[in-house]
């Protein structure tokens, strides 16, 4: 096998695999182990892909602590299509859906959900630049609403809960797309949660959602009206194979699970994620050079959003950066400045390279 070099990737997604994933994709692509033929070939009605989905599926339940109540799909669209389907199925007839606008892809699917039915956008920093979450005590409930969707982690600004916001016995619909399985999540708790697998699940091209079972009676009633593969009844009923599923990106969704268990779980890789984590904000505090965007109670973990003092040092940042094998750094075109992701997958090593990158910058730029 030829030796590649590898640089760090700091992109918000698709984002970095570990390594041993890749390389079991690398040596299985060819031919999986008694099949005879790649994964890219397989057929999704065969024995050999059942399992595959099978598998990735009680990997999800187990990692997770997913009860039974609870159906796990494998969609397609990511998180964009998601802003669509939530309210399609979910939001009844004559009733409201709350949102909680916390951040751009929150704005996202609140714009679609009002081409569905009627919103009520719950709480918003959109007039702070989204620099924080929304506290419990600016929520603006509707009482007996048909869901509040929440948006987990703000890929873009760099803010993330730390705990879920009560809405009593209202359905909670979260899209969890950039922090999924980076730590604990507690299942229970929700009616609906949907992610994009690009970040912390695997590769681009599936959707993994997990939806208690009373919700698809909402979609059972719309089946005559909804597009079929707009439906989650339809999906659920079909095992997530209506049509052809996105059989590779499951395959390595699968592969992704096994490493996170072998890891010791979500309690165990959270606990890497915040060490990752403190030591870049740590260099991001230190001196004042550079100055970090969210509010320090909203940080999160996976993407450390920061900015220098104009926008002629941050091009010179991102410039001298990639040149030193720090891809990816350029913050979303929407806000500009500098954005770290550092998913599951991303090696401490580079976190410490790029803090040791940050203090010569400085020396030389300061």
């Amino acid at each position: 096998m030829t030796t590649v070099q590898r640089i760090h990737n700091f992109s918000a997604g698709p984002a970095v695999l570990p390594l041993s994933v890749l390389e079991e994709i690398q040596r299985d692509l060819l031919a999986l182990p008694g099949a005879g033929m790649s994964i890219l070939e397989i057929s999704h009605r065969s024995k050999t892909f059942e399992a595959i989905l099978a598998q990735a599926e009680a990997d999800i339940r187990s990692l997770a602590g997913i009860p039974a109540n609870y159906k796990v799909l494998f969609l397609q669209g990511g998180a964009s299509l998601q802003f669509s389907m939530v309210p399609m199925n979910l939001l009844t007839p004559g009733a409201t859906a709350d949102y909680i606008d916390g951040g751009s892809w929150a704005d996202k699917a609140v714009k679609e959900a009002k081409k569905i039915g009627n919103v009520n956008v719950a709480a918003s920093t959109k007039s702070e630049n989204y620099s924080r979450i929304p506290t419990q005590a600016e929520l603006k409930l509707t009482p007996g609403a048909a869901y509040v969707h929440m948006t987990s982690n703000n890929t873009i600004e760099g803010t993330e809960y730390t705990d879920l916001p009560a809405v009593g016995d209202v359905p909670l619909v979260s899209d969890t797309s950039s922090d999924m399985f980076s730590h604990p999540i507690d299942v229970s708790r929700h009616a609906l949660i949907y992610s994009g697998a690009q970040k912390n699940m695997g590769p681009a091209g599936v959707t993994v959602v997990i939806v208690r079972e009373d919700m698809l009676a909402r979609s059972l009633e719309k089946k005559s009206t909804l597009p079929t593969m707009l439906n989650y009844a339809v999906h659920a009923e079909n095992g997530s194979m209506y049509n052809t599923p996105p059989a590779f990106a499951v395959y390595a969704v699968g592969l992704v699970m096994k490493w996170l268990l072998a890891q010791g779980g979500l309690p165990a890789i959270a606990k890497v994620n915040e060490r990752k984590a403190a030591k870049l904000y740590a260099e991001i505090d230190r001196t004042g050079f550079y100055r970090g965007t969210a509010r320090k109670d909203c940080r999160s973990l996976m993407n450390l959003t920061f900015r220098l003092a104009t926008e002629d040092l941050e091009k010179q940042f991102i410039k001298e950066s990639t040149a030193a094998g720090l891809d990816g750094l350029k913050g979303h075109r929407s806000v500009g400045g500098m954005r770290a992701s550092i998913y599951n997958a991303f090696p401490e090593a580079g976190v410490d390279a790029l803090v040791a990158f940050m203090r010569e910058f400085e020396r030389t730029h300061g």
